[in-house]
């Protein structure tokens, strides 16, 4: 049997692959979700998984100490083997902001997904769109803090404006 393989990439001092497996060795948690889908109606079902913050910082987020406040300009990206794909900020999974229980979710109603990878599971979301199934890669990215706004060209509107 394959097992299918999570690449965590990006500002990470500890990138890693990690397979289903892998993330049943972390401390697990389990959630009931309902969300609805577009093309299959509400569902229901039982995750289990190690929480995305546990896993990321155990991956060494370059987060710069002398900045305060500098893991805000974070961002995760996370796609699927369907070319599925989510994004989330630093902030929504980090205890000292929004503190969602985001999972790997690595069983679904108990069966292991082995085969399949691992699932992002999103608990607090009403809508499924944001969970990922047979995850390949979440990318951890602090390279916005240089971003500035492009201004307006006359005619058209700005994405910046106040």
């Amino acid at each position: 049997m394959t097992l299918a393989e999570l690449v965590l990439t990006g500002d990470l001092a500890r990138p890693a692959r990690l397979t289903v497996p892998d993330l049943l060795r972390w401390p697990q948690h389990r959630v009931r979700v309902s969300f609805e889908c577009a093309t299959s109606g509400v569902q229901h079902h039982a995750f289990t998984g190690p929480r995305l913050y546990d896993v990321l910082t155990a991956a060494g987020p370059g987060f710069d100490p002398g900045r305060r406040k500098d893991r805000l300009r974070f961002l995760i990206a996370v796609s699927g083997a369907d070319g599925h794909h989510a994004l989330l900020s630093w902030a929504e999974i980090d205890p000292d902001f929004a503190h969602a229980p985001v999972l790997l979710g690595a069983t679904i109603d108990d069966t292991p997904l082995d085969r399949a990878g691992p699932q992002l599971v999103l608990p607090q979301d009403r809508c499924g769109a944001r969970h990922i199934s047979g995850i390949r890669e979440i990318r951890v990215d602090g390279a916005y803090g240089g971003w500035h706004p492009v201004p307006a060209t006359p005619g058209r509107a700005s994405a910046a404006a106040p």
